[in-house]
């Protein structure tokens, strides 16, 4: 049996699936936390990944590993390899004016051509505007940037500071995928190039930017290297064998390789954020910023879009009401569609997109009749869906086809979520077994660098609901945004 690896280094917690390459089946599977907060030392990811790979067993037996890790991240070393600060994460909101300004400097309409994007400020270069703007100091140290799966992967292939890795700070040794790349705001997809201007733009114009090391980018399903002689996987202990690295990917990109997600599939995940993307071979840009044109993990183009209110919505009525979720779920389906007139725009955390990182959630419409228990509870699984409906409306907006939903996270699990999605949506929904799926199609591309075949492997469908159109959810909530 040839086992492979995938990871998910993702905002929570890294998570390890090691698989059979013939058939998929998980072999076994490790897991370790990750700090709270918005910035992260990438240290901790480091620790994390070394205490879920041990959890899961270790590498001794696995012939090839990729990782899989949150999108934007922004990873800056010195000229020695070493972490200048702290990353700034993808939640990070501090960079929203930074974003404003590269967008009047720069125009909307020429960011999205040249990039698939306008940036907002989760995106990578909006956070060295900010750090060009705020910490100066930090910013002329920096010698390369990379993501949070670049990072691990570099390391993982045993480079690193001075005195922390066998091969040291070799920075023109860090790879990426054209996946997570695409959603730096300083690469294109359709050419596969870095857009210099743009990363110098960043930096004030200095002409650091021009030189700065970036990642290589490595083709899908070609390998980024092999596992370094590390102290926790010696080469010894392997046998002398080599232990394949795989090009890695963004979060999004992974799951969407994990599910085997097609032309015409749109996968819906509501996990701590929530995002709408589609797989489609022909590249998109919104200039209006709401759709993010990036790349998938295959060669082709993935048009994402991402809010940051989605399952923590839930959370947040579920602990108004003093129920669980599953709870909340029974009493949401006792309300009518509509929830009565009953309306939740969902920004509790301000919002993504739209890109409004100030704003505040807002019940609408509350009556004597329709202020109820199953009426909260509905207008908050509403709400939380008619946002990401819009999403999805702007996808298919740019000409992206959308047959069914694929729907994933935990949240997607509750029976009520998935009967109200068939009715937002307005397409058939699928909800496939739970998984970790990032890992998964990471596996998946460890599977393909290892064999040059990427590996055929099938999702089970746990529920299929046919679509249920409910008109008035959607009306009701156009009617709040306008």
């Amino acid at each position: 049996m040839t086992l492979v690896a995938g990871v998910d280094s993702s905002t929570q917690s890294c998570k390890v699936v090691v698989r059979d390459l013939e058939t998929g089946a998980v072999v076994r599977s490790g897991r370790a936390s990750h700090p709270e907060g918005t910035e992260v030392d990438p240290a901790a990811w480091w620790d994390a990944l070394l205490a879920a790979l041990a959890d899961a067993g270790g590498l001794d037996d696995v012939a090839a590993i990729s990782v899989g890790a949150q999108q934007h991240g922004c990873v800056v070393l010195d000229d020695a390899g070493r972490v200048i600060r702290p990353a700034l994460l993808w939640n990070d909101t501090r960079s929203a004016g930074a974003a404003l300004q590269l967008i009047d400097e720069l125009g909307a309409v020429a960011l999205a051509e040249r990039t698939g994007s306008v940036p907002v400020a989760s995106f990578t270069l909006t956070k060295l505007r900010w750090l060009w703007d705020n910490e100066r100091a930090n910013a002329e140290r920096v010698a390369a940037v990379a993501l949070p799966h670049d990072w691990l992967s570099w390391r993982l292939m045993g480079y690193g500071p001075e005195g922390e890795s066998p091969l040291g700070p070799v920075l023109e040794a860090l790879t990426t995928d054209r996946s997570d790349a695409s959603g730096t705001s300083y690469f294109n997809a359709v050419t596969n190039e870095y857009d210099r201007p743009l990363l110098d733009a960043a930096f004030g114009n200095s002409g650091l930017g021009l030189r700065v090391v970036l990642p290589t980018v490595v083709a899908p399903g070609a390998r980024a290297g092999t596992v370094g002689d590390l102290p926790e996987f010696p080469k010894a202990r392997r046998g002398g064998a080599e232990i394949v690295v795989g090009a890695g990917a963004g979060d999004n990109a992974g799951a969407a390789l994990g599910l085997g997600a097609t032309t015409g599939d749109v996968v819906v995940s509501i996990g701590t954020s929530g995002t709408v993307f589609a797989v489609t071979d022909v590249p998109t840009n919104d200039a209006t910023g709401t759709v993010a044109g990036f790349a998938d993990a295959t060669g082709s183009f993935l048009p994402l879009v991402a809010t940051l209110n989605a399952a923590r919505v839930l959370d947040a009525v579920a602990g108004l009401l003093g129920v669980g979720h599953d709870e909340l779920g029974e009493l949401a389906l006792r309300a009518a569609p509509g929830s009565g007139g009953l309306v939740l725009q969902p920004y509790f955390e301000g919002e993504r997109t739209p890109n409004l990182p100030d704003a505040t959630a807002t019940l609408f419409g509350m009556t004597l009749a329709n202020t109820t228990r199953p009426g909260m509870a509905r207008a908050a699984i509403e709400g939380m869906l008619g946002a990401l409906a819009e999403g999805l409306e702007a996808v298919t907006a740019l000409g992206v086809g959308a047959a069914r939903i694929l729907l994933i996270g935990g949240a997607a699990q509750n029976p009520a979520v998935q009967s109200i999605a068939a009715e937002v949506f307005g397409l058939p929904v699928d909800v496939p077994l739970p998984g970790e799926y990032v890992a998964a199609g990471a596996a998946r591309q460890a599977g393909w660098a290892l064999s040059g075949e990427l590996p055929a492997w099938s999702t089970e469908i746990a529920v299929s609901l046919p679509a249920n159109t409910a008109a008035v959810i959607g009306e009701q909530y156009a009617a709040r945004r306008a």
